[in-house]
């Protein structure tokens, strides 16, 4: 009785509720004034060609497309009205422009040194894709950059807090979940002490992400104690899109000289302390040089973004760094939802390392929910002769995505792609690794949610000697996982059917 009563009188059920309400509210007004007044009825039939035509010309794939069309067709002028509602951003207009203006800034701080020229003479397929990311995001790719590697929750958690401990001057950090447990506890305990110290601390966490792991105004709690802290699109109950444009990013930055970034954010699962969905691997990299100064101003812009407090990029970018004697460049990167950038850039990113492997590309991901470009990418890349694997969970964490995941297999086997289910439990890892010269880890899952709609992260690498450890990391991986056959991975009966019909509608969520 009592769990039942926590889910009714919970924030997310509440809001849930109201959105419903908002949703019923426009239905009952619009069938009234549609069926008692012919005038409005005519303007009804003009407004909803009107949509219709709009949608098949909006510059848009053709995934995108179908399901607002089937919505607009099977509900006709209601659904052209769900269409406008939905589909409207209206709600972050002023974060949008902030945005922007932030963006501006941040390029005068930001400037691409001889590395992008030198990489013509090295490696083109590696200027190329350094130079698509350049000019889709403002961020300069760097030499002077060492990356560790964590094959595993535990090792980047300890080695975080080392890094935290070490803090002398400020600590940012920005992540989609942060759940009381271990890890925040022993984080935040560090943090408070650094407040005490002198050190200035920013976070930022998602209020979606975190509805159901802190307390609505937990953020003000840490205000209290000093650490500076906000919500990053705080949700409201509305009907808008801008409910799926969620912070997915996790950044670290410490006296920006160090950073991380990975899959992993701030829950005791994602270090094996809470056993859900069995062992829970995922994958995180540490950069010391540099190429810090891209995460930080990542974290300037989401900060400068949802802030009133805005906070001077002359104080945590102009950071003086010892030489690092390293081979190979590093890149990281951001992509977001249309509005604040203009193209998918993470999923530009992984079609460039599909369509220029040349030898295998092995990836790591939870969910495998992308759209045909992606999937014909990896078809192609195999027919070629590149050795094509893909690892992703056996131990679901979400069923019905699970289901959209595994309907993606048979067609990619047939194809010649080889794919694994990591037999212990969940992978959360997001790893692209091809060629042993180039990767890519970071927050991006290849799913609609993290190429489409949300805000992601990453770090590009080319021939840094953690891709080694990578590569290593991933056979390591196939050793203990399962091998889809085509026989293993046909859906049938009633999975098919959802699944089929669930991948119909998931560009939307």
């Amino acid at each position: 009785m009592k769990k039942i009563f926590k889910i009714l009188s919970s924030r997310f059920f509440i809001s849930g509720v109201i959105i419903l309400l908002q949703f019923l509210q426009l239905i009952i007004v619009f069938s009234l004034l549609y069926h008692y007044s012919t005038i409005i009825a005519i303007l009804a039939y003009i407004f909803y060609i009107g949509v219709f035509l709009y949608i098949i010309n909006k510059y848009e794939s053709p995934e995108f497309k179908l399901p607002w069309l089937i919505i607009v067709i099977v509900l006709f002028v209601m659904g052209a009205f769900i269409f406008i509602i939905v589909s409207s951003n209206k709600a972050s207009e002023k974060i949008i422009s902030k945005f922007k203006k932030d963006k501006e800034k941040q390029k005068t701080y930001l400037k691409q040194d001889n590395t992008l020229n030198d990489l013509k003479d090295i490696n083109m397929d590696a200027y190329l894709q350094a130079n698509y990311i350049k000019n889709a995001t403002s961020l300069p790719c760097y030499k002077n950059t060492k990356v560790s590697y964590y094959k595993i929750g535990e090792e980047f958690y300890d080695d975080l807090l080392k890094s935290l401990k070490q803090a002398k001057s400020f600590i940012f950090m920005e992540y989609f979940i942060i759940e009381e447990g271990k890890m925040w506890n022993s984080i935040h305990e560090i943090l408070k002490e650094k407040v005490k110290n002198g050190v200035k601390v920013y976070i930022i966490y998602d209020d979606f992400g975190c509805m159901t792991t802190l307390d609505e105004k937990y953020y003000k709690k840490l205000g209290k104690e000093g650490i500076n802290c906000v919500l990053s699109n705080k949700f409201k109950a509305i009907m808008s899109k801008i409910h799926n444009n969620r912070d997915h990013r996790k950044i670290t930055v410490v006296d920006g000289k160090i950073g991380f970034t990975g899959g992993i954010n701030i829950a005791d699962r994602y270090i094996n302390e809470e056993v859900k969905y069995g062992h829970w691997k995922d994958t995180a990299v540490k950069i010391e040089g540099e190429a810090v100064k891209n995460l930080t101003s990542l974290f300037l812009e989401t900060w400068n973004t949802q802030s009133n407090n805005m906070l001077n990029y002359d104080e945590f970018i102009n950071i003086k760094y010892e030489i690092i004697a390293t081979e190979g460049v590093v890149m990281p990167f951001g992509d977001g939802p249309e509005e604040f950038y203009k193209e998918n850039v993470g999923k530009n990113v992984y079609l460039n390392m599909i369509n220029s492997a040349k030898k295998y590309i092995y990836i790591t991901t939870p969910y495998l929910i992308c759209d045909y470009e992606i999937l014909n990418a990896l078809c192609i890349s195999a027919k070629k002769g590149v050795d094509v694997r893909i690892i992703t969970p056996h131990i679901p964490d979400k069923k019905t995505v699970f289901l959209m995941t595994r309907s993606n297999y048979e067609n990619l086997i047939k194809n010649g792609v080889k794919i694994y289910e990591y037999k212990p439990g969940f992978i959360h890892a997001k790893n692209f690794v091809c060629d042993d010269m180039f990767a890519v880890c970071g927050t991006i899952n290849l799913d609609y949610r993290s190429l489409v709609h949300h805000f992601e992260c990453a770090v590009f690498m080319y021939n840094t000697k953690s891709i080694k450890k990578m590569k290593k990391d991933f056979l390591d991986t196939e050793k203990i996982s399962i091998e889809m056959t085509l026989e293993k991975s046909k859906l049938k009966g009633f999975d098919r059917l959802i699944a089929e019909a669930l991948k119909v509608f998931s560009p939307l969520f």
